[in-house]
């Protein structure tokens, strides 16, 4: 039998992506606001493994990974996708950029034995949470590195960008090994 045992810790992690800076920092600064301080930021990096937003959010898109510093539960990914949401569309309702999408905001969780994205999307590698939001294992980490699925997006196969996770990872473990000391 199975005995409950410590939380999985997590961080949230945003991954924002705009063919607007501006819009890039609006967004930074309301997710600042709801889910606390960054800790990691990376350099914005040019967004072209897919045609598939050209459609609704044009071309040369940007995009930019954050990692935020307070540990959060594993079960708030329904809550915080929907909360990006309800932003991507508050933005668009502006109408301030001439694209139907102007900003996408993916939420994920960096945990210390892999990496997930919650979407609204379902796949057959892709489990359930609630409220129409699953997740998606998106990257595991093994032998000290973040590893690739045969399903993980592009832009998540580039090394810089494992390796910008595997920072946040890092801190994870620092994190939780200072919890177990007690401190």
């Amino acid at each position: 039998m199975g005995i409950p045992r410590e939380p999985t810790y997590s961080l949230l992690v945003a991954a924002v992506f705009s063919r607007h800076a501006e819009s890039l920092d609006w967004t930074l600064d309301r997710l600042v606001s709801r889910f606390g301080p960054m800790a990691l930021r990376s350099a914005d990096f040019s967004f072209h493994h897919t045609k598939y937003y050209h459609s609704t959010m044009g071309t040369n898109l940007l995009k930019r990974l954050i990692v935020f510093d307070p540990i959060i539960a594993a079960d708030c990914l329904p809550e915080v996708k929907r909360f990006t949401i309800a932003l991507e569309q508050e933005l668009a309702a502006t109408k301030r950029y001439p694209e139907e999408r102007p900003v996408n905001i993916d939420p994920g969780l960096i945990q210390l034995g892999k990496f997930m994205l919650a979407t609204t999307k379902d796949q057959a590698h892709r489990i359930y949470l609630k409220d129409d939001i699953f997740a998606e294992v998106t990257l595991r980490f093994q032998a000290g590195a973040f590893e690739v699925w045969p399903w993980t997006y592009s832009d998540y196969r580039e090394e810089s960008v494992r390796e910008f996770l595997g920072q946040g990872r890092t801190l994870l473990y620092e994190k939780v090994s200072r919890i177990r000391a007690g401190g």
